[in-house]
C-alpha cells in the first residue's frame, strides 16, 4: 500500500525528512494517529471508466495519501499509470485520456505491509498463463511472509515488498481452468484481511475475506457496475448503492453478466470497528451503517459514561467533530469550534529556524481565544495512540486561557497493534499499553481524562456489535497472528521509530 519523502527547508539549510518517520503537515503529529489502510475502486462497462475511477479515488483520498494508481482495460489489453502523492497531483486530462477502455480499477495507498515507494504502488499489473491481471488490495495478509518464503524457495522472483504480490504469484502458479478459479485457489491460501478488486481484459472481480475485516461495497451507474471501499465514492459519481460485497464473496462482472461465488467456509464476521471510530468518512455508510450516526452515538455514550463539569464542548477537528456533537447533545453543554483547522497546509513548507511554541500542532490547528479563555473545556477526540499530539493540544488550549481542560476519547484505550491492514506502532509505543489512566492524564496534562468503554463503543453500533473486530482494544485477534509479533511488525509493517 506507498510513501513519499517531504522536504522541510529552513534558514539553516535543507532538511530532508520522510513523512513516515516524523511529523507530517497533513495532520498534526500524523504518526500519533493510526494510519488509514488503503482505498480501492473499480468500474466495469462505462465509456469514462478512467475518469470515474479518478473521481472515486479522489473521494477515497483520506484512506491513503502516499501513492495512487489506475489500471484500465479496453477489452484486449491493460494499461496502467501509478505515481507517488495525491490523486489530483498525479493525474491530468492527458494522462486520463491515455488510459482508454470501458473498465478500470484504482488504488490509493498507505503502506502497511511493504516499504514506501513506487514499486509498491498499486494496482500491481502482471501477465501470466491466465492472461493480464491488475490487483488493488485493502488489508493485510498475516501469513504473507510464510507464503513468500515458500514461493521464493520454489523459484518465484518478487518485484515488490508488498504482501499483495504474494497473491499474484499464487494466482500465476495455479493450474485452474479459469481466472476466477485460479483467484479462488490463490486467496484461499491467504489469512487475514483482504478486500480486493481485480481487472482482467474482460472481467472485474471483487473479493472479500471471510471475516470481512475491511469494507467493500457495490453500486450501479446506469448499466455500469462499481465496487469501492466506501459509499462516499459512489456519491461523488452519482452512482446508486446496491449492497455490500459480503464476507467470503467473490463477485464477478463479465460480458456474460454478473455472478457471485462463495468458495470459503463460513467464518464469524470481524469488521474493523475503527472504520466507524476514525477511518471512514462520516458521510459514508460502512458495514451497512451511517458512519456519522455511529460516531455521534459514540459521543452520546461518552457523555453518559464520562461527564465533566464544563462550559463548552470543543472537538479536535476533524476527527472529533461527530463525537463532540453527540457529547454536547447528551450533556447539554454547548458545542463550539474552539480549534480551527487549516485545510490548506501542503506537504512542503518553509520551516522556521526560530522555535515557535506549539508549531507542530499550530500549523494545522489554531485555538479561538474568545471561546476558550476563562472557560472549562471538554476536548473530544477519537483516540490517543502515543499521546504526544494530545499533550500539545491540551497545552495550546491552556495557553489560550482555558481554566480547565477535560479530555474525552470516543473509544477505549488502544493497547495492541493491528495485523489486519492498519499501520500501528509497536505495543510498547502505545501509551495505554504501558501506562495507567492517571499516568496518561498526567503526561497529557489534562484536568481529567475519560475513555469510552468497550461496551459503550459496541453498543453504538447496535445489534451487529458481535460482528466487529476489537483487537486493538482487547489484544484478542479473530484470525491467528504470527507468534513472533515483534519480528513480524519490524519486517512487514512500516513503523515509526
Amino acid at each position: 500500500m506507498g510513501g513519499r519523502s517531504v522536504e522541510l527547508v529552513g534558514r539553516a539549510g535543507s532538511v530532508a525528512r520522510r513523512i513516515r518517520s516524523g511529523w507530517s503537515p497533513d495532520r498534526p503529529e500524523r504518526m500519533d494517529k493510526l494510519k488509514e489502510e488503503c482505498g480501492i475502486f473499480g468500474i466495469y462497462g462505462h465509456s469514462e471508466a478512467a475518469n470515474l475511477t479518478y473521481l472515486g479515488l479522489y473521494a477515497l483520498q483520506h484512506r491513503g495519501q502516499e501513492s495512487v494508481g489506475i489500471a484500465t482495460s479496453d477489452g484486449g489489453r491493460l494499461q496502467i499509470h501509478k505515481a507517488m502523492g495525491y490523486v489530483a497531483d498525479s493525474f491530468d486530462e492527458a494522462t486520463i485520456g491515455r488510459l482508454g477502455g470501458m473498465s478500470a480499477v484504482g488504488h490509493v495507498r498507505y503502506s502497511t505491509a511493504g516499504e514506501s515507494g513506487l514499486k509498491n504502488a498499486q494496482p500491481i499489473l502482471i501477465d501470466c498463463a491466465h492472461g493480464e491481471i491488475a490487483i488493488a488490495h485493502n488489508g493485510n495478509i498475516v501469513n504473507a511472509q510464510e507464503l513468500r518464503e515458500m514461493l521464493v524457495r520454489e523459484g518465484s522472483i518478487f518485484q515488490t515488498t508488498s504482501d499483495t504480490e504474494v497473491l499474484l504469484h499464487l494466482y500465476a502458479r495455479s493450474k485452474a481452468a479459469t481466472p476466477e478459479m485460479a483467484l479462488v485457489e490463490a486467496v484461499s491460501q491467504a489469512q487475514g484481511a483482504f478486500s480486493l478488486v481485480l481487472l482482467t481484459k474482460d472481467r472485474l472481480i471483487a473479493i472479500r475475506d471471510p471475516q470481512g475485516f475491511r469494507p467493500l461495497t457495490m453500486g450501479k451507474l446506469g448499466d455500469a457496475w462499481v465496487v469501492c471501499s466506501e459509499t462516499c465514492a459512489l456519491d461523488l459519481i452519482d452512482a446508486e448503492w446496491v449492497r455490500d460485497i459480503e464476507p467470503g464473496e467473490v463477485f464477478i462482472v463479465s460480458p456474460e453478466g454478473t455472478k457471485s461465488l462463495r468458495p470459503f467456509p463460513p467464518s464469524p464476521a470481524a469488521h474493523c470497528i475503527f472504520e466507524h471510530v476514525y477511518f471512514a468518512r462520516p458521510d459514508s455508510y460502512v458495514f451497512g451503517q451511517s458512519v456519522n450516526e455511529v460516531r455521534t452515538e459514540l459521543g452520546r455514550r461518552l457523555a453518559a459514561e464520562q461527564p465533566a463539569p464544563a462550559d463548552v464542548v470543543v472537538p479536535v477537528p476533524d476527527s472529533g467533530v461527530c463525537a463532540a456533537t453527540g457529547y454536547a447533545e447528551a450533556s447539554g453543554v454547548p458545542l463550539q469550534m474552539g480549534l480551527i483547522r487549516n485545510h490548506y497546509v501542503g506537504r512542503t513548507f518553509i520551516e522556521p529556524h526560530q522555535a515557535i511554541r506549539h508549531f507542530g500542532v499550530r500549523v494545522k490547528l489554531n485555538p479561538v481565544k474568545s471561546i476558550l479563555d476563562g472557560r472549562r473545556v471538554v476536548l473530544v477526540d477519537d483516540s490517543i495512540v502515543r499521546g504526544t499530539t494530545s499533550r500539545k493540544i491540551v497545552k495550546m488550549v491552556r495557553a489560550a486561557g482555558a481554566k480547565e481542560v477535560h479530555l474525552r476519547i470516543s473509544c477505549p484505550p488502544t493497547i495492541s497493534p493491528c495485523f489486519y491492514g492498519v499501520d500501528t506502532p509497536k505495543k510498547a509505543d502505545l501509551i495505554a499499553s504501558t501506562h495507567t489512566l492517571e499516568e496518561i492524564r498526567q503526561f497529557i496534562g489534562a484536568d481529567s481524562l475519560g475513555y469510552l468503554s468497550l461496551d459503550g463503543m459496541l453498543s453504538a453500533v447496535g445489534p451487529a456489535k458481535r460482528s466487529y473486530c476489537t483487537s486493538c482494544y482487547t489484544g484478542h485477534y479473530p484470525v491467528a497472528v504470527p507468534s513472533d509479533q515483534a519480528a513480524y511488525l519490524q519486517l512487514a509493517l512500516k513503523l515509526v521509530e
